[in-house]
């Protein structure tokens, strides 16, 4: 139900955004951005879709901010891994938030922004297309802190940045599958534990 409250600006709104975003984030994440039909999106929101298009705009715009709340809530440890001291501390900490937020109890298995929107017909090109940037845009800050750790003597003057963090995407991305295939935390803390087997050493 709709509850009576007041926007910043004075006009009357009958819904917590905040709340009915969050809620739209959980659908996009269980069904993905085509398998989230408007009836599946108002119904959990608990608004009418002339409530939905006002506040948000279109099911498109609606993914987009969804996307964004992702990446600030379920997400955030891709923020908290770049900020570690070591290169090793980094992959570490971003695969165990990949485990954690991909086999949360009270959330949907897996990754909102791996499988979102995968395989999707025209009328869900542009959330793939986002989605893709919003991987690449995850590898690029990776490859950045990589390439600080090479600058500052962390990593070996032989190291590949840019590899390093494929290869780390890639490891958090299969990890994401699994998980929404039903693989348990501990499973894929093993095969987190044994990508970081071959990271490279810190240069002495």
């Amino acid at each position: 139900m709709e509850s009576k409250r007041t926007s910043p600006i004075g006009r009357p709104r009958g819904f917590d955004a905040d709340e009915a975003l969050e809620r739209a984030v959980r659908v996009f994440w269980a069904q993905g951005y085509e398998g989230a039909s408007l009836d599946d999106l108002t119904g959990a929101m608990g608004i009418t879709r002339t409530s939905m298009y006002r506040a948000f705009g279109n099911k498109e715009e609606l993914f987009r901010q969804a996307l964004q709340r992702y990446t600030e809530g379920p997400a955030s440890y891709v923020a908290r891994a770049l900020g570690q001291p070591t290169a090793r501390e980094v992959a570490t900490t971003f695969l165990a938030g990949a485990i954690r937020s991909t086999t949360q109890p009270d959330c949907p298995a897996g990754c909102l922004g791996v499988q979102g929107s995968l395989a999707a017909g025209e009328s869900g090109r542009r959330a793939r297309d986002l989605l893709a940037a919003w991987r690449e845009g995850g590898t690029a800050y990776l490859r950045e802190r990589f390439q600080r750790a090479v600058d500052e003597g962390d990593l070996p003057v032989g190291a590949d940045p840019g590899l390093l963090a494929r290869y780390l995407m890639t490891v958090a991305n299969g990890i994401a599958v699994q998980a929404a295939g039903g693989t348990a935390a501990d499973e894929l803390q093993l095969v987190a534990d044994m990508a970081l087997q071959t990271w490279p050493p810190a240069r002495s």
